[in-house]
């Protein structure tokens, strides 16, 4: 065996290290975006609990509290929910293609049935067509 060239295992590892953060930095957005839908989801679920439908409501944006109408507010709420979700499957996918980079630089396989999506109304529905007989 020869001698392994110290320049080129720092450059690894610093490869394999700045990867490694990628990927926690994904996973902590992933993390922060979940927690700010599960909040909307509770103020979602505050708002319908409220009989009247058609008052007012206190909403917090940032570090300040603004008057809104609850239905504006209803659907402001509702629209940022659907912005999470897109982002956070966003940030899942690219998470993927990050972990599998990862694993390459560390020679490592890639992770098997890591790309699975689930199936859609139409094939659930020929599934169950076949399955039933």
């Amino acid at each position: 065996m020869g001698a392994v060239d110290p320049a080129f295992v720092v450059g690894y590892l610093a490869e394999v290290e700045t990867l490694a953060e990628e990927v926690m930095a994904g996973r902590q957005q992933i993390v922060d975006l979940d927690q700010k839908r599960n909040q909307n989801r509770e103020a979602l679920r505050a708002l319908s609990k409220e009989p009247d439908s058609s008052g007012q409501v206190m909403v917090c944006f940032g570090d300040m509290f603004v008057q809104l109408p609850k239905p504006k507010t209803k659907d402001m709420l509702q629209r940022d929910q659907e912005l999470l979700d897109e982002e956070i499957a966003k940030l899942r996918e690219e998470l993927k293609v990050k972990v599998n980079r990862l694993l390459e630089a560390q020679g490592k396989p890639e992770l098997k049935g890591y790309d699975l999506k689930p199936l859609n109304a139409e094939e659930m529905w020929f599934l169950r067509k076949v399955v039933d007989g």
